[in-house]
Protein backbone atom coordinates (compact mmCIF):
# COMPACT_ATOMS: atom_id res chain seq x y z
CA UNK A 1 0.00 0.00 0.00
CA UNK A 2 1.65 3.14 -0.88
CA UNK A 3 0.54 5.06 2.30
CA UNK A 4 1.42 5.36 5.42
CA UNK A 5 -0.62 6.57 8.84
CA UNK A 6 1.93 8.14 11.60
CA UNK A 7 0.54 9.86 14.87
CA UNK A 8 2.70 13.07 14.86
CA UNK A 9 1.26 14.29 18.49
CA UNK A 10 -1.50 12.88 20.89
CA UNK A 11 -3.90 14.79 18.68
CA UNK A 12 -2.84 15.06 15.32
CA UNK A 13 -2.24 12.35 12.47
CA UNK A 14 -0.67 12.71 9.16
CA UNK A 15 -1.02 10.92 6.23
CA UNK A 16 1.59 10.71 3.46
CA UNK A 17 1.16 9.19 0.27
CA UNK A 18 3.15 8.70 -2.87
CA UNK A 19 3.01 6.38 -6.27
CA UNK A 20 4.07 3.07 -7.00
CA UNK A 21 7.80 3.02 -7.69
CA UNK A 22 8.25 -0.98 -8.72
CA UNK A 23 11.96 -0.30 -9.85
CA UNK A 24 14.43 0.27 -6.98
CA UNK A 25 17.82 1.60 -7.96
CA UNK A 26 18.98 -1.95 -7.19
CA UNK A 27 17.06 -3.16 -10.07
CA UNK A 28 17.58 -0.01 -12.33
CA UNK A 29 20.99 -1.49 -12.47
CA UNK A 30 20.38 -4.93 -13.20
CA UNK A 31 18.23 -4.30 -15.98
CA UNK A 32 19.98 -1.80 -17.77
CA UNK A 33 23.29 -4.69 -17.24
CA UNK A 34 20.38 -7.56 -18.93
CA UNK A 35 19.44 -5.01 -21.50
CA UNK A 36 23.12 -4.03 -22.36
CA UNK A 37 24.15 -7.60 -22.41
CA UNK A 38 21.11 -8.84 -24.65
CA UNK A 39 21.95 -5.71 -27.14
CA UNK A 40 26.03 -6.09 -27.09
CA UNK A 41 25.56 -10.84 -27.48
CA UNK A 42 25.20 -10.13 -30.75
CA UNK A 43 27.79 -7.61 -32.03
CA UNK A 44 30.58 -10.10 -30.58
CA UNK A 45 30.40 -11.93 -33.91
CA UNK A 46 31.46 -8.65 -35.20
CA UNK A 47 34.95 -8.06 -32.80
CA UNK A 48 38.17 -7.34 -34.78
CA UNK A 49 36.59 -5.99 -37.48
CA UNK A 50 35.20 -2.20 -38.66
CA UNK A 51 31.49 -3.28 -39.20
CA UNK A 52 31.54 -3.17 -35.24
CA UNK A 53 32.46 0.53 -35.37
CA UNK A 54 29.50 0.88 -37.39
CA UNK A 55 26.86 -1.11 -35.98
CA UNK A 56 27.89 -0.26 -32.46
CA UNK A 57 26.23 3.24 -31.90
CA UNK A 58 22.92 1.56 -33.15
CA UNK A 59 23.09 -0.70 -30.20
CA UNK A 60 23.78 1.68 -27.21
CA UNK A 61 21.59 4.31 -29.02
CA UNK A 62 18.34 2.35 -27.31
CA UNK A 63 20.02 1.57 -24.02
CA UNK A 64 20.32 5.44 -23.66
CA UNK A 65 17.05 5.64 -24.90
CA UNK A 66 15.42 3.31 -21.67
CA UNK A 67 17.79 4.38 -19.08
CA UNK A 68 16.50 8.26 -19.84
CA UNK A 69 13.13 7.14 -19.63
CA UNK A 70 13.48 4.87 -16.84
CA UNK A 71 15.19 7.65 -14.44
CA UNK A 72 12.59 9.94 -16.25
CA UNK A 73 9.35 7.85 -14.82
CA UNK A 74 11.59 7.69 -11.50
CA UNK A 75 12.11 11.74 -11.15
CA UNK A 76 7.89 11.78 -12.03
CA UNK A 77 7.42 9.53 -9.09
CA UNK A 78 8.77 11.55 -6.72
CA UNK A 79 5.15 13.29 -6.28
CA UNK A 80 3.91 13.11 -2.10
CA UNK A 81 0.71 14.05 -0.86
CA UNK A 82 0.48 14.38 2.92
CA UNK A 83 -2.45 14.66 4.89
CA UNK A 84 -2.72 16.15 8.43
CA UNK A 85 -5.73 15.69 10.45
CA UNK A 86 -5.86 17.78 14.14
CA UNK A 87 -8.43 18.93 16.15
CA UNK A 88 -8.20 22.16 14.54
CA UNK A 89 -7.61 21.69 10.71
CA UNK A 90 -7.09 19.23 8.18
CA UNK A 91 -4.37 20.00 5.54
CA UNK A 92 -3.01 18.90 2.44
CA UNK A 93 0.38 19.59 0.97
CA UNK A 94 0.95 18.45 -2.51
CA UNK A 95 4.61 18.28 -3.61
CA UNK A 96 5.41 17.83 -7.48
CA UNK A 97 8.29 16.14 -8.93
CA UNK A 98 9.55 19.71 -9.58
CA UNK A 99 9.33 20.93 -6.50
CA UNK A 100 6.06 23.16 -6.13
CA UNK A 101 3.76 22.41 -3.34
CA UNK A 102 -0.01 23.16 -2.97
CA UNK A 103 -1.43 23.66 0.41
CA UNK A 104 -5.56 22.95 1.19
CA UNK A 105 -6.60 23.33 4.47
CA UNK A 106 -10.51 23.10 5.79
CA UNK A 107 -11.90 22.45 9.27
CA UNK A 108 -11.90 18.85 10.03
CA UNK A 109 -15.60 18.68 11.60
CA UNK A 110 -17.31 20.52 8.24
CA UNK A 111 -14.89 18.61 6.21
CA UNK A 112 -16.67 15.85 3.57
CA UNK A 113 -14.88 12.83 1.84
CA UNK A 114 -16.90 12.24 -1.77
CA UNK A 115 -15.66 8.77 -3.46
CA UNK A 116 -17.02 9.22 -6.63
CA UNK A 117 -17.58 5.62 -8.87
CA UNK A 118 -17.82 7.10 -11.72
CA UNK A 119 -17.39 10.26 -14.01
CA UNK A 120 -14.42 11.71 -12.21
CA UNK A 121 -10.79 11.24 -14.26
CA UNK A 122 -10.43 8.12 -12.91
CA UNK A 123 -12.82 5.53 -11.39
CA UNK A 124 -13.16 5.98 -7.96
CA UNK A 125 -12.29 8.93 -7.76
CA UNK A 126 -11.65 10.80 -4.01
CA UNK A 127 -11.71 14.09 -3.13
CA UNK A 128 -11.73 15.95 -0.05
CA UNK A 129 -14.44 18.94 0.42
CA UNK A 130 -14.04 21.96 2.78
CA UNK A 131 -13.87 25.75 2.77
CA UNK A 132 -15.96 25.98 -0.55
CA UNK A 133 -13.02 23.37 -2.01
CA UNK A 134 -13.08 20.32 -3.64
CA UNK A 135 -9.48 18.90 -3.80
CA UNK A 136 -8.38 15.29 -5.19
CA UNK A 137 -6.57 12.70 -3.33
CA UNK A 138 -4.22 9.81 -4.01
CA UNK A 139 -5.26 10.25 -8.12
CA UNK A 140 -1.78 7.46 -8.94
CA UNK A 141 -3.22 5.47 -6.21
CA UNK A 142 -5.12 2.13 -7.83
CA UNK A 143 -9.23 1.97 -7.51
CA UNK A 144 -8.91 -0.40 -4.45
CA UNK A 145 -6.21 1.63 -2.30
CA UNK A 146 -8.48 4.87 -2.77
CA UNK A 147 -11.39 2.85 -1.94
CA UNK A 148 -9.47 1.55 0.86
CA UNK A 149 -8.08 4.90 2.01
CA UNK A 150 -11.56 6.78 1.73
CA UNK A 151 -13.12 4.31 4.30
CA UNK A 152 -9.86 4.67 6.33
CA UNK A 153 -10.80 8.73 6.43
CA UNK A 154 -13.99 8.29 7.44
CA UNK A 155 -12.95 6.04 10.52
CA UNK A 156 -10.38 9.19 11.29
CA UNK A 157 -12.28 11.73 10.53
CA UNK A 158 -15.15 9.66 12.74
CA UNK A 159 -13.00 9.68 15.86
CA UNK A 160 -11.73 13.08 16.08
CA UNK A 161 -15.45 14.63 15.88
Amino acid sequence: MPYEWTDTSLDDTTLKLWPHRSLPARGFVLFIAATSLMMLLPLLALLGTRHLWVILPFALIPVAGIWWAVRRNNRDAALTEVLTIGPESITLVRRAPEGTEQTWQANPYWTTIQLYPTGGPVPAYLTLKGEGREVELGAFLSEEERRRLADDLRQRLAQLR
